[in-house]
């Protein structure tokens, strides 16, 4: 399974923000496109923090007590992100997934964002991968 590489399984055209995207926004992104999180990226498109769906629910939630809904992501991104690369060993990634977070990665190249991968995309390559062996699920 260390063939499995992330360029082969991750999510190409993922959802980003920038810094001054509104919570709200981002949260209304996030579920139009039903991604549990975004990298949130400078016009260069270098990793500067990331963004949950679990991150908006508490501030949104905290948000309607103290009316302070129209804060820019900036203010609110987790900025201590992990990163994977296009030939990193989704085993090793899946190793790293089986506890409570993260669940999204970003995948990162030549300082760029280029997508995520998420631990569907892991199952899948894990489940494909065992597909093709003498003995599938």
């Amino acid at each position: 399974m260390e063939s499995l590489k992330v360029k082969d399984y991750m999510i190409y055209q993922p959802v980003t923000f920038n810094p001054e995207t509104l919570l709200a926004q981002a949260a209304t992104k996030l579920l139009h496109a039903k991604q549990l999180g975004a990298p949130v990226i400078d016009n260069k498109k270098q990793l500067l923090g990331f963004i949950s769906e679990q991150d908006c629910m508490m501030i949104m939630l905290k948000g309607t007590y103290h009316c302070d809904m129209m804060m820019p992501v900036s203010d609110c991104m987790r900025k201590d992100v992990l990163s994977v690369g296009l030939h990193d060993s989704v085993l090793a990634i899946a190793e790293s997934m089986t506890g409570q977070k993260p669940k999204v990665l970003p995948v990162v190249d030549d300082d760029k964002v280029i997508g995520i991968i998420t631990r569907s995309e892991i199952l899948t390559a894990i489940c494909t991968h065992l597909n093709t062996k003498d003995n599938p699920l």
